[in-house]
């Protein structure tokens, strides 16, 4: 089964091939993918890395967290999925136009 890795504090001019790099010395992966900006197709610093294997994967994070890249100490852990992360939004909507005005 494969596992998926969070990486954060990621330079901004690191690219998919550069993230693969990073974690291949320790396992197979199947992908690496930074995460873009969708409107500037800027790297928005984190991004993430599917190891083939369990094991691998956790050996991965515990030799890669807190390596340093271009001088930023890179943040990896386990990826969580989606419904197990928490809101930042304290009113569950988005901008501040209020249509009531």
């Amino acid at each position: 089964m494969s596992k998926n890795i969070y990486v954060g504090n990621l330079p901004f001019s690191t690219n998919d091939d550069d993230l693969e790099k990073i974690f291949a010395p320790h396992g197979a992966v199947s992908s690496a993918r930074i995460i873009k900006d969708k409107f500037t197709d800027r790297s928005r610093g984190f991004g993430f890395v599917e190891m083939e294997n369990d094991e691998e994967a956790l050996k991965a994070i515990e030799a890669v967290n807190g390596m340093e890249i271009e001088g930023r100490s890179l943040k990896v852990s386990e990826a969580r999925p989606r419904e197990d992360r928490k809101s930042n939004r304290r009113d569950g909507g988005g901008g501040g136009y209020n249509k009531n005005y």
